[in-house]
């Protein structure tokens, strides 16, 4: 029988014919509604999509037969992975489709800039023939400071080193050694970089971290005449206080693709001449739009045929007796690199994953792309898989050792992780097969975690425990359970406690004043 592809958005024909080339049907069906879209899957293997397709948990439920979900495009916001997953559906997109593109438009927005174009432009298409407006300044020599050095910011970074300009950059998540073969100069805060830039672009991800990033304060350390590029995401300069020092003629350009909320038709920078404004075109060229049709075509090909999908954003199809020793471990090990991340505050430069007692000899690829994806997604850095562990481990600097050991002491199984210095193992309970804590920085417990957790490090003394109930208690936060290692060579004790709801940093900053501790953690899982 002939596998059914199901299109819901206009992707290049170069995408679809690759498809039917390889013997699939494919359909494409525009502008459903969320209702007639659940009445047509039923029948449909894979699914490509681009962004005003929501995949749903109640279209996942209809899609009896899906297995694959393509993303024509790079974000996969519009796709709820986490029902896809639960339903063994592999979700895949073409993240590498749009790069050139984006590096090419941040590249066109400065010059533009630079030489003052759309000004120009304007003017003559006002019969006017004015020159002495329009003077402008060259990148040769300039200093560009670009912030994160992923994919895009690397190809910015080529580009603008032909034009014989000075790199240098912020990235706290970039390898000295990744910013060395690029050129440039790496600087361990945004005041540093700041100061010195000619030009500035940014090149990062929508977090709590980046989004109103840059201020007042950054727009007055700034140099006078400093031009400002946003071809990432809305919202990376806080663009009431970026239109003021625009007026006020200390910024003296900006070139903006994107904006907090979209379709943006009026702000505080459309007024100005010197504001360069695109609506979110950095990505739209042809080639991308071919790119990723094609691109997403092959991963649905693979996906179908049960080949590995190199962009799987879940877990890659595997032989059924590694999913089954494995797959349970899969969220245990996403759960250890959330804490590593949160403990450590930052990526480990090195990573060991030891499989212990039944699953030791097995291949621990999996395991190690899921404790890398619990690291990376946390700081919404990158999405790990089977397929491309290893070079997201090389991109972000981290060396990764794997080993096998017999013994895991009182548990059948169990897989322990050690990042630069911070230990924490984990194994499996009950018929769900729950991730439980084993250890944690060396400390035995036994432990499931929740949703928010605090852990207190400290040396151990009578009335610890009571004193942090009572604060907690006053602040009106419930303890739900709780687990204590010790540690008596050293005379240290360990309290991992699950709470119901996250812990104020006023709270947090309570028990630190009120007990001597080594370290408190606060965790979001």
């Amino acid at each position: 029988m002939t596998k059914k592809i199901l299109v819901t958005e206009k992707i290049a024909e170069e995408g679809i014919e690759a498809l039917q080339k390889r013997g699939y049907q494919v359909d494409v069906k525009l502008d459903l509604t969320p209702e007639q879209l659940i009445e047509v899957i039923p029948p449909y293997e894979a699914l490509i999509v681009r962004s005003q397709t929501f995949v749903t948990p109640s279209l996942i439920k209809a899609a009896e037969n899906l297995k694959v979900i393509g993303r024509a495009g790079v974000t996969v916001d519009n796709i709820d992975i986490e029902a896809a997953t639960e339903a063994g559906i592999i979700v895949c997109n073409a993240p590498t489709s749009n790069i050139v593109s984006a590096a090419e438009h941040t590249m066109a927005l400065m010059l533009a800039a630079a030489r003052k174009i759309p000004q120009a432009n304007a003017s003559m298409h006002a019969g006017q023939w004015v020159r002495t407006e329009f003077v402008g300044t060259e990148l040769y020599g300039k200093t560009l400071a670009i912030f994160g050095l992923g994919r895009i910011g690397g190809l910015v970074a080529e580009r603008a080193c032909a034009f014989g300009m000075r790199l240098i950059g912020h990235d706290p998540y970039c390898s000295p050694e990744r910013a060395e073969q690029l050129g440039v100069t790496l600087y361990d805060s945004v005041s540093e970089v700041v100061t010195q830039a000619d030009f500035i672009t940014v090149h990062l991800p929508k977090t709590a971290d980046t989004i109103g990033m840059f201020g007042p304060e950054e727009y007055a350390a700034m140099k006078d005449g400093v031009i400002l590029v946003n071809a990432a995401r809305g919202g990376i300069y806080q663009p009431d206080s970026l239109a003021d020092f625009v007026a006020a003629g200390k910024i003296a350009a900006v070139g903006i693709d994107v904006y907090e909320e979209e379709p943006c038709t009026e702000g505080p920078l459309h007024e100005f001449d010197n504001a360069l404004l695109t609506p979110h075109i950095a990505a739209v060229t042809r080639e991308a739009q071919v790119r990723a049709g094609v691109q997403i075509a092959n991963y649905v090909w693979a996906g179908l045929e049960g080949s590995i999908v190199p962009t799987a954003i879940n877990v890659s199809p595997l032989p059924p007796e590694v999913l089954d020793a494995l797959g349970p471990y899969v969220p245990a090990c996403k759960m250890m690199g959330r804490v590593i991340a949160q403990v450590l505050g930052n990526i480990p430069k090195s990573l060991r994953v030891e499989l212990a007692g039944t699953i030791a000899d097995a291949d621990p690829e999996m395991l190690v792309a899921g404790v890398l994806d619990g690291i990376l997604t946390y700081r919404r850095l990158s999405t790990v898989t089977s397929s491309n562990v290893d070079s997201v481990a090389a991109r972000h600097g981290i060396s990764v050792q794997t080993a096998g050991v017999s013994d895991a002491q009182e548990y059948a199984s169990a897989v322990r992780v050690v990042a630069d210095g911070v230990e924490i193992s984990s194994t499996l309970f009950g018929i769900d097969q729950a991730a439980r804590i084993a250890s944690i920085m060396e400390y035995k417990i036994d432990m499931a975690p929740a949703k928010h957790s605090l852990i207190f490090e400290y040396v151990d003394a009578p009335g610890r425990i009571g004193t942090i109930g009572t604060i907690l208690g006053a602040a009106g936060v419930n303890i739900t359970t709780m687990q204590i290692g010790t540690k008596p060579a050293e005379q240290c004790a360990l309290v991992y406690m699950n709470v119901e709801g996250e812990v104020s940093a006023e709270v947090l900053d309570e028990l630190r004043a009120a007990i001597d501790l080594k370290n408190l953690w606060a965790l979001t899982l």
